[in-house]
């Protein structure tokens, strides 16, 4: 058995019509509790946290396998990216192990 492997992807936002933090929320708790549900990844907003345009969400898996983790946080990416649309300024992938 192999040491296991983690995953991190983190998701920069740009949501320029934001006028609060509610506004910002909405985007943020949508992405949030969809990489929770549809991937069952661990999920937190990391930072940005009193910018109303900007948010970042980081969503972490632990595999077994870094081929595993790979082909699920390629599918997150996707899903996300496909979700958000434009406010989707960047995404950024780590690893650990």
């Amino acid at each position: 058995m192999g040491s296991p492997v983690v995953g991190v992807l983190i998701f920069e936002l740009h949501i320029p019509e934001s006028r609060s933090l509610k506004d910002k929320r909405h985007y943020v708790k949508g992405l949030k509790d969809r990489l929770r549900s549809r991937f069952n990844l661990s999920v937190a907003e990391i930072a940005d946290h009193e910018l109303w345009n900007r948010g970042t969400v980081a969503a972490a898996c632990v595999a077994s396998s870094r081929a595993y983790a790979e082909g699920l946080l390629d599918r997150a990416e996707e899903d996300s990216s496909r979700f958000l649309g434009p406010i989707l300024a960047g995404v950024t992938r780590e690893w650990l192990g």
